[in-house]
Parts: C-alpha cells; sequence; structure tokens
C-alpha cells in the first residue's frame, strides 16, 4: 500500500498497486476545513431514492472558505483517468455550510436534488469508486492513486476502490444509500473506513443550516414561548436534536405548575434526528405568565436544556366566526375592522408569509367559505398545522396588484394564542364550477379536488411555481374548434374557465417584493427534468386561493383560483415525449418551424461573429434585438434548433422569427445544421428582390439541394398590408423534376400594443388585430396565383405553411379556405386531440398550419405537429435568467415556443399498389337494401356499381335488391398520383324471393239477398289475389267478385302465386254464414240493425282499407 501525506494535511492513502509497500511522503500538516461529507452515485438507477448522483461538500471551521478554482475529480475504482471526469468550483462555502454537486443520471428514477451549487454530466458508480477534492482545476496525475499536494480531500468507497485514506475504505452505497461521513459530516481520523457509514441519502446544500465542527456537540434543545387562553387547554412543540447521538428523554425542571405538563415524548429515531414534546397546558391554569424549563437527555448520557414562558390570556371580549369574515360575497363585509377568530391551521406557507385556519363547525351556509388567510408579514410563523389557534388582526381585502380582484386576509396581527390540537377535514370538491366563480365559496378552505386533473399550461412552472390544470382534460382555444362569436365559441369559453385550476407552489407570485419568484428546485418536475401538458393528477389536496397567474400586472392581470397544496401531488405521465417527428409517409418532407427570435445579434450589442457595439433592426439598437442576450445563450438555443431540424430531415424548411439580417442568421442556422450533418446538406433560399419586410424579424426558408433545386428566383408579396411579407420559391425533384411551390408566412400577433379601431380585440375570441390578418390572409389569395403563373414556380401544387396567428376556425384561415383554394392538411391527417401548436392562457390551439391548394393536396401523404415545444415547460429552454435551477439540455425540447409543422409529399416516385376491402352479405331477401361498407388501403374513396342491374341496383353505397337471382357488386378505386388503380373486387349477392301473406275482412253474417261484391282481400305484397268459392251451392266467385246464392255457409279461397320478387303467399280461407232473407239475428231492444246494402259496402270499405295496409 502507498501511504501518502499531503502538505495541505494529514492523510493516510491506500492503494493495493502489485503488493503491499507503505511509504511515507511529505509532512504532516493541519487538517483541512473542506471536507467530502457525503457521495451518492446510484441516481436514476432503478428503485433510486434520487434522480441524480451527487457529492456533498461541507465547510467544518468557523470562517468561510474560498472554493473558486477548486475542482471534483472522479475516477473508477481501479481507474486513473482522474480529469476527464471533473467539476470545477466557484464561489465561497460559509462557516459550516453544504457545498451540494449534482452530477449525471443513471435514468428516471428517484426524486430530483435540493438546489445544488455546481453540477457536473458525468455518472460515478453507484457501488464503488474514488473522488478526490482539489484546491486547483488541474487534473490529478494518470494514476490510481496520485499524491498530488492539491488533493484536500480523498474518498475510496466500494469493495473494489484501489487508493482510499486509511486502511480501509468507505462501505459500498447503492441506489438506496449514500455512503456518509458521521458527526454530520465532521469526523475525519483520515480513515475512510472508520469516518464513512452507509445510509439514506440526504444530500444537503447551500440553504441547509450551517454547522461548525466542534461547536455542536451534545443536545441542542430549542423552546418556544407561547400563550394560550383561560378556560380552554393548549400545547407548544419543543424539541431537541443531537448530531450524532439519539435524544430519547425529556424532563420538566421548572418548578411544577399545576397545569402545565408535559406530553408524551417522540424520541429521535436516528443520530440527528429530532426528539419532540408538547408542552401543555390545562384549562384550569389561571390568568399570568409562567416560567417552564426543559432538558433533553440522549442515549450516552448528555444532555441540553432550554426555557420558554407560558401566558395565559384573559378569554376575548368577543369572537367572530371565520364564515362571518368571509362573507357570502367576492369580499368581506367586516374590512378593516378588527377582530379575533378562532380555527385550525390548515396549511403553513413560508413563502407566502402566513398560514390558512379554518372554523372546525363552520356554520352550515355553503355560500360562505369557513377559511381564512392569516399573514403574518414579515414575524416568525410559529404555528404548525394541526395546530388550533386563537388569532387577533385586522380583516383586509389584499390585491397583489392594483386593479386585481381581492382576497381576504386577517392582517396586522395583535395576539396569536394556542389552543391545543384540532383537525380538519378536506371537503370534496369536483371540477368544473357549476358557474365561474364557485369556487369563492372555498376560499382558504382545506379541499380535496377530485381528479383527474390534466395539466394544460406550464408556462409559469419555473417562474411563479405554478401549473395550470382542468378537469375533464386538456382544454382547448374555442376558435379552434368553433367559428368565432357564436354560441358554441362562447359555451366553450365558458366551459374552460370552469373547468381550469391552477396549482400553485404555496409561493408567493403577488408582490414583487416577496422574493418568491423562480423556485428552486423547481416544484412538480418529473422524469426527464419536464412535466408536460397532457400529464394527469388523481386528485389535490390543499388550500384554495385567489390571485395572479401570470406575469402580467394591475388590471392586465390574469386572476384565477388557485390551490397551494399541503400534500405533494403525483403527477402521471401520460403524455409521453416522441423522440422521433411524426410519421408522414411520402418520398419527400417540408417542415414549418417558429424558431422563437433566431437572432445572430444579441441584446448585449456583441454578435455571433465575434462583433460588438451591434444593434438591430429596424432601429439599429439593442431594444429590437429580440433573441438571445449573449454568446452563451446563443449557444445553447442553436444547439436545440439544430437538433430539432436535424431530427425533422425535411426537404425544404420555412422559419419564422428569423433576425432581419441580410440572411447571416439563416446562414448562420445552415452552417450549424451542415457542420453537424455535413457540408452542403443545406442550403439558403436567398431573400427576394422585393424585399422581406421592415419588422425585427423575417421568414426564411432553407433546402436540401441534394433532393430539391429552386426553380426560378425567390419571391415575396409586395401587398402594403404585410410588415413581414410571405416568401415565396418554387422547387424540382432532382431527378424527376415534379414541380411544388413553398409559401412561408408570419401572420401579425394578436398581442393588443398599438390597436386602435377594428384592430381592436372584438371579444369574439379572435384577440386584437384580426382585420389586419383577414387583410393579410386576403392578400395571400391573390400572391399565390402569382405563385402559381409562369412568372413564378409554373405550378399549381402550392403549400402555405407558416404561424398566421390565427387558430383554425378563425377569420384569416377561413378566408384563405373559401372557395375550395386551401385546405387544411393538419386537420385532414391529424387527429382531433393532436391538433395544436401553441398553448396561450392554458388553452391549445393551431397557429402553425399547413395548408395546401387541390394540387398540391393530391401528393400530400400527412400533416402532422411534432409536439416537442408547446407542451415542455417555458423552464428548460435556452435562457440562462431566472434559473438558479437550471435545466438545460442541448436537446429539441422547448426548443421553441410553437411546436414544428411536418408534411408529406409523394413526388418523383412512381405510384404504388393499392387494394381493396369488400365485403357483403351472403344472402339477401329481394325488396330491400344494402349499405355496401368497403376500404382502399390506400385511403382513397372506392366506388361501387352492380354488374347485373336487372337484379339489383347501386346508388352510392346503397345497392337495392330489386328480385330474386344473383346480384354482383363491383368496387373499384381508380388510383391518384401516388397509387395505381386498384385491382377491382367484386362480390355476389343470393337474392332470394320475399316472404308474403293474404289477409280477408269480411262480415261473420252476411244476408242473402246482397248485391254482388269486391272480395275484400290482400296480399302484403302488392299483388293481385285470386279469390275461389269452396261452396259452389252457396255463394260463388268470379273475377274478383262474390255473389251470395242461397242460405248457408260461405266459404271463399285467396291465393296469390308470387313473381320474380314474391315467393307465392300461404292460401287464405275465409267463411261466413249467409242468412235468408228477412231473418233477424234477436236483436235486443233498441239496437237497430244494418239493412243488407249497408253490411255489403261495409265489407267493401274495409277490404280496401286492407289493401292499402298491405301494400
Amino acid at each position: 500500500m502507498f501511504a501518502l501525506i499531503a502538505p495541505t494535511r494529514l492523510r493516510r492513502f491506500a492503494c493495493a498497486l502489485l503488493g503491499a509497500l507503505l511509504l511515507g511522503l511529505g509532512a504532516v500538516s493541519v487538517q483541512a476545513a473542506v471536507l467530502i461529507s457525503q457521495v451518492y452515485g446510484g441516481g436514476g438507477n432503478a428503485g433510486a431514492t434520487w434522480r441524480n448522483d451527487f457529492v456533498e461538500l461541507h465547510n467544518t471551521g468557523a470562517v468561510p472558505v474560498d472554493v473558486a478554482g477548486w475542482s471534483l475529480q472522479y475516477t473508477s475504482a481501479a481507474g486513473i483517468s482522474w480529469g476527464s471526469q471533473k467539476v470545477t468550483l466557484a464561489g465561497s462555502l460559509p462557516a459550516g455550510g453544504y457545498l451540494l454537486v449534482q452530477l449525471g443520471s443513471g435514468g428516471a428514477a428517484g426524486a430530483l436534488l435540493p438546489a445544488a451549487q455546481a453540477s457536473g454530466t458525468f455518472n460515478m458508480s453507484a457501488t464503488a469508486g474514488k473522488l478526490a477534492l482539489l484546491n486547483t482545476s488541474v487534473s490529478l496525475a494518470a494514476l490510481n492513486c496520485p499524491s498530488d499536494p492539491a488533493i484536500v480531500d480523498l474518498v475510496g468507497y466500494g469493495t473494489t476502490a484501489d487508493c482510499f485514506e486509511g486502511a480501509a475504505r468507505a462501505p459500498v452505497p447503492s441506489a438506496t444509500a449514500s455512503v456518509q461521513r458521521l458527526g454530520d459530516g465532521c469526523q475525519d481520523t483520515q480513515h475512510n473506513g472508520n469516518d464513512f457509514v452507509a445510509g439514506v441519502p440526504t444530500p444537503r446544500h447551500s440553504a441547509s443550516p450551517p454547522l461548525v465542527c466542534g461547536t455542536a456537540g451534545g443536545v441542542v434543545a430549542s423552546c418556544a414561548s407561547f400563550n394560550t387562553v383561560q378556560g380552554i387547554a393548549g400545547s407548544q412543540a419543543m424539541s431537541a436534536r443531537d448530531v450524532d447521538s439519539r435524544v430519547t428523554a425529556v424532563t420538566l425542571t421548572s418548578t411544577p405548575v399545576p397545569g402545565i405538563t408535559l406530553g408524551a415524548l417522540a424520541p429521535s429515531a436516528v443520530a440527528g434526528a429530532t426528539a419532540r414534546v408538547r408542552v401543555e397546558a390545562a384549562a384550569s391554569v389561571p390568568q399570568g405568565n409562567y416560567a417552564v424549563a426543559l432538558r433533553f437527555d440522549n442515549d450516552v448520557g448528555a444532555s441540553g436544556s432550554c426555557a420558554a414562558t407560558v401566558s395565559v390570556l384573559a378569554p376575548p371580549v368577543a369572537l367572530t366566526g371565520i364564515p362571518a369574515v368571509q362573507g357570502s360575497g367576492a369580499s368581506s363585509p367586516l374590512v378593516g375592522s378588527a377582530r379575533t377568530v378562532r380555527g385550525v391551521v390548515t396549511g403553513v406557507f413560508p413563502g407566502l408569509r402566513g398560514y390558512y385556519i379554518q372554523d372546525e363547525a363552520g356554520d352550515g351556509n355553503s355560500a360562505t367559505s369557513d377559511g381564512l388567510f392569516v399573514f403574518n408579514f414579515d414575524q416568525p410563523i410559529t404555528v404548525e398545522a394541526g395546530e388550533r389557534v386563537q388569532v387577533s388582526g385586522t380583516v383586509v381585502e389584499f390585491a397583489g396588484q392594483p386593479g386585481n380582484p381581492t382576497v381576504t386576509e386577517l392582517s396586522f396581527l395583535t395576539q396569536t394564542a394556542k389552543l391545543g390540537l384540532g383537525s380538519i377535514a378536506p371537503t370534496e370538491v369536483n371540477l368544473p364550477e357549476v358557474v365561474e366563480g364557485d369556487l369563492e365559496r372555498y376560499e382558504g378552505m382545506l379541499v380535496t379536488l377530485n381528479g383527474p386533473l390534466t395539466v394544460s399550461q406550464n408556462f409559469f412552472q419555473g417562474r411563479y411555481g405554478q401549473v395550470t390544470l382542468a378537469a375533464q382534460g386538456r382544454l382547448f382555444k374555442p376558435t379552434q374548434l368553433h367559428r368565432p362569436g357564436t354560441p358554441a365559441t362562447l359555451a366553450l369559453a365558458d366551459d374552460n374557465a370552469r373547468r381550469r385550476i391552477v396549482l400553485d407552489d404555496g409561493q408567493s407570485s403577488e408582490s414583487l417584493f416577496s422574493g418568491a419568484e423562480n423556485p428552486n428546485p423547481i416544484p412538480y418536475i418529473g422524469a426527464d427534468n419536464t412535466l408536460r401538458a397532457g400529464d394527469t393528477v388523481a386528485s389535490l389536496t390543499g388550500v384554495i386561493d385567489f390571485g395572479r397567474n401570470t406575469s402580467g400586472t394591475g388590471v392586465d392581470a390574469v386572476v384565477d383560483y388557485k390551490i397551494h397544496p399541503t400534500v405533494p401531488p403525483v403527477f402521471t405521465r401520460l403524455n409521453a415525449r416522441n423522440p422521433t417527428p411524426p410519421a408522414v409517409g411520402g418520398t419527400h418532407k417540408v417542415a414549418s418551424f417558429n424558431v422563437l427570435n433566431y437572432f445572430t445579434t444579441f441584446s448585449n450589442g456583441t454578435t455571433a461573429s465575434g462583433g460588438t457595439g451591434a444593434g438591430c433592426l429596424p432601429s439599429n439598437t439593442t431594444g429590437d434585438c429580440r433573441g438571445a442576450d449573449n454568446a452563451a445563450e446563443f449557444a445553447r438555443q442553436r444547439d436545440k434548433i439544430v437538433r430539432a431540424i436535424t431530427a425533422l430531415d425535411a426537404d425544404v424548411v420555412g422559419l419564422m422569427e428569423i433576425q432581419r439580417n441580410t440572411g447571416l442568421a439563416t446562414q448562420n442556422l445552415v452552417d450549424g445544421l451542415n457542420a453537424l450533418l455535413g457540408a452542403g446538406t443545406y442550403a439558403v433560399v436567398p431573400d427576394p428582390a422585393t424585399g422581406v419586410g421592415t419588422d425585427a424579424i423575417q421568414v426564411a426558408m432553407i433546402y436540401k439541394p441534394g433532393r430539391v433545386t429552386r426553380v426560378g428566383a425567390s419571391m415575396s408579396d409586395t401587398a402594403a398590408i404585410h410588415n413581414r411579407p410571405p416568401l415565396a420559391q418554387g422547387f424540382a425533384v432532382v431527378g424527376s423534376g415534379e414541380r411544388f411551390a413553398v409559401v412561408v408566412n408570419h401572420f401579425k400577433s394578436k398581442g393588443c400594443s398599438g390597436a386602435t379601431g377594428v384592430d381592436l380585440d372584438a371579444g369574439d375570441g379572435q384577440g386584437c388585430f384580426n382585420d389586419r390578418r383577414s387583410q393579410q390572409a386576403q392578400a395571400l389569395r391573390s400572391f399565390i396565383g402569382t405563385v402559381q403563373g409562369p412568372s413564378g414556380a409554373g405550378t399549381p401544387r402550392v403549400l402555405v405553411i407558416g404561424d398566421l396567428n390565427a387558430y383554425a376556425q378563425e377569420d384569416p384561415v377561413d378566408a384563405l379556405a373559401a372557395g375550395g383554394l386551401l385546405a387544411n392538411q393538419v386537420e385532414r391527417f391529424g387527429a382531433a386531440a393532436d391538433r395544436y401548436s401553441f398553448v396561450f392562457d392554458g388553452e391549445a390551439g393551431s397557429l402553425d398550419h399547413a395548408l395546401a391548394t387541390a394540387a398540391a393536396q393530391a401528393v400530400v401523404t400527412g400533416a402532422l405537429h411534432w409536439h416537442i415545444n408547446t407542451d415542455e415547460p417555458s423552464v428548460i429552454d435556452y435562457n440562462t435568467e431566472f434559473k438558479p435551477q437550471d435545466l438545460y439540455s442541448a436537446s429539441p425540447w422547448r426548443s421553441s415556443d410553437h411546436d414544428p409543422v411536418l408534411i408529406g409529399l409523394a413526388l418523383g416516385a412512381p405510384a404504388q399498389p393499392q387494394s381493396i376491402t369488400f365485403s357483403a352479405p351472403v344472402t339477401q331477401v329481394a325488396a330491400s337494401s344494402v349499405t355496401l361498407l368497403a376500404s382502399a388501403s390506400s385511403g382513397l374513396p372506392v366506388v361501387f356499381s352492380s354488374l347485373t342491374p336487372t337484379v339489383c341496383t347501386v346508388n352510392a353505397n346503397l345497392a337495392s335488391l330489386l328480385v330474386a337471382g344473383t346480384c354482383t357488386l363491383l368496387a373499384d378505386q381508380a388510383g391518384s398520383a401516388q397509387f395505381l388503380a386498384a385491382p377491382q373486387v367484386q362480390v355476389s349477392i343470393a337474392v332470394t324471393q320475399a316472404p308474403q301473406t293474404i289477409a280477408w275482412s269480411l262480415p261473420s253474417v252476411l244476408p242473402l239477398g246482397t248485391a254482388p261484391f269486391a272480395a275484400p282481400v290482400g296480399a302484403s305484397s302488392g299483388l293481385v289475389v285470386s279469390v275461389a268459392s269452396l261452396t259452389p251451392a252457396v255463394c260463388n266467385a268470379s273475377a274478383g267478385q262474390v255473389t251470395l246464392l242461397a242460405a248457408g255457409t260461405c266459404t271463399l279461397r285467396a291465393t296469390q302465386p308470387g313473381d320474380g320478387t314474391w315467393a307465392a303467399a300461404p292460401d287464405a280461407l275465409q267463411s261466413f254464414t249467409v242468412q235468408p232473407a228477412g231473418t233477424g239475428g234477436g236483436v235486443a231492444e233498441g239496437d237497430v240493425p244494418l239493412p243488407a246494402w249497408a253490411l255489403v259496402l261495409l265489407a267493401t270499405a274495409l277490404g280496401g282499407a286492407l289493401k292499402r295496409r298491405l301494400a
């Protein structure tokens, strides 16, 4: 073994190397102040406690240590490459402070680490490895066990580590255990085996309580004075801990006071854990102030003491119930008055600088809330959830910004008393609200919102810790689905408002001085460092609040009801990332991508080429530079955009929000793509001679010259209505020469700055400047004709793509579709739930479109959005501001705020075969119809016809079966530019005769002498029925006429032989009595019998009615 003593501190390293050899090197020095106090290498592995590996450093000394330029270097258990896995540190480590270094991850398992002060991307072994802390960033020599004087501390862990301090390695960690320095990171005998144990990984960081070693030994007790009220039992929690032992006992050492006692001790579960006990004052304790003293003892004989005062107050003159403070309206009826209330603490939120209490009984009125926020301002919060309290203060209505709606609070507190413990069961609430604003009745109350609830917006997740959720699935823009201003649009807007709730993180975004913006760590982040729109949470338990949920202020701020959770939400990833763009088929692809202000001139006046003092058009000042702030941000932005476009792999890409700087920004992007894909993969479509507009940004186009060539010069629409004119370019497929054209657009935005007159928001859901966008759409219609003409691309195949700043059912899109000029391809191919490219105010919709002329539509094989941006939280984008926790990755995710559109085209390739699937019933009766069902593998419509028109005919997809026989039907698909004609498919149906029946309608008795009459009989087929007499002596039947001959029983037989459609009917016999003339049937007195002629007429009429019914 080698034993090394670094000049900076006394240490002994052990290294198994070819044998055991002990060497003494260097001189003994004082012990270092900064130590490696915890090592965890199982981050992200299956069953891991934490998502990332980490190393914790501890300044054990009483003075700060400047660690700028220091480094943490890692290698494997038997490795020598220390410098290849290194993190360079910055800043100063305060006395007793901790520094957390976040490293790589082995997967998606485990919770996110708290905010780290340094980070690296390499992964450590979960079971064995070597770490060195150096006071320099220079890499260690490539040795198993280097003896560098810059080494401050070294840890070798696991059974195979070949370099370590002392005679033994630190123990083996795992996915659920870290190696931890004993004594809260203080013990340092320069023996890894003695100084470290394996335990539950508990990372400490800059916000963790500092611990100066040598000063924290023994039991540290903490007592808090409290008020209670005479006649009501009250209590207060006291606590103690010892960093290296368990607190196991407590004693009340002050002079006993009748009624003041200790509750049961909850001892420390492990060394360093907190023990708790409550000091309890009975209701019988008189008014007055009482001193109490406690002694806590640990399991090794040490103790610590603390003291507090219990003040028993007189009962209040008057109590006001919380429901009375809230009232039944939007604001309290008691604003400005001093009140004393009682309730149980349901949630404590230091970030809100207060806590919520709730009346245990309530008033039984569903219109009044039982909860109330208690604003503690800048005073320490001394209450805990579950404590029953009495609070005195002034009722106020708080508005986060002037002009905002208010929330009722108790503020300017004068007194707080502890009244023991209580409990509040959360009230179950279901969304949507019956009417918007229903949640006012629950303001300040503990509730459980039943779900599932779906993430609809995460834009403010990193800035304000807010996520917009919705019941019954995610929210869509009303004008994405319905025409503006219609009842359906208004109804959906109302439905969205009633389904929506904002999940907050219990931090204040209402006041700029609260210091609660940019939370660290970012709440609700899940696997892959994201929470995607479309993910769900089964339910939420927390307190209902009301306030702003955007970055707006004053009357412009969007405000809504929100919930501060008291139980951590658990999200389910239902909307998984798709790492590859959607399949759109075809031989070639066109993409549309708003790249979110891709500027090569930065807001600090520098440029991507290294220039300084630059500005941006149109003012030539940095005020018009809308993109990255500096070169570092731009590098991050470029990496994301390049990776997204590379994955799209489109032959033509239309770009929006590119800096207008004579093509420099577009060329820069192409250079980045070609550096990754190979020289010449992409080229820039030159700016047209007619200009690219007057805005700071323009539209642009790039293409793959190996796949398509430009036809003619690029063109722009010169109509004055555009300040970012559409850009058009014709293309020909390399090899076949097939032509198509692409027009890229970026219409006027919906923002209201500068809007006047007809450009103001009309309140129909389309935002500001709808009239301007509609005029731009009309101008574009004319421009399309120019593009199609001989002076343009010379092809009727035109794709219109880009950010129209109009949702699918809004006026500009409708104008472009009028008369069948353009058809929406995303609507054609995309499922309704996937037709969105942007989210605003929590509602999704398509601003980015793929429209096609009829000729272009014939070759479109697919058009879909790739959801890499709108579903992702903005906090993972390229920007570096407002990010104490930076989750950036050089990946397509959140490369922009719009999703790209990808379109497939079938060009320059032979038509593909297709087939038809067609089935029909084997048999069917005549005089019926059959709906025909068939499909072509191409998805194109199938046409039906009859090969046997005498047996059956076809109208569209309905076959009418006329007569018995064989009906032969044909199914055809003629093909298209992409598909050959399908082989004809033939099916046959055996058509059988339809059954029929015969029905009679004769009275049971007719008198002799009745005049001959038509036989009242008919067939259900409507065919003629033949009648014959079976009793010729009594009656005769000829040509359908019946003649009565003699008294007796007349029996008639009706027959119908059928035809090609109808089968022969079963014979139908009918008998009736023929009475002698002048005889009666014993008619009762008062009854007048009908004469014979009337009976015959009645029988004839009944027969006719029967025939009509049967027909």
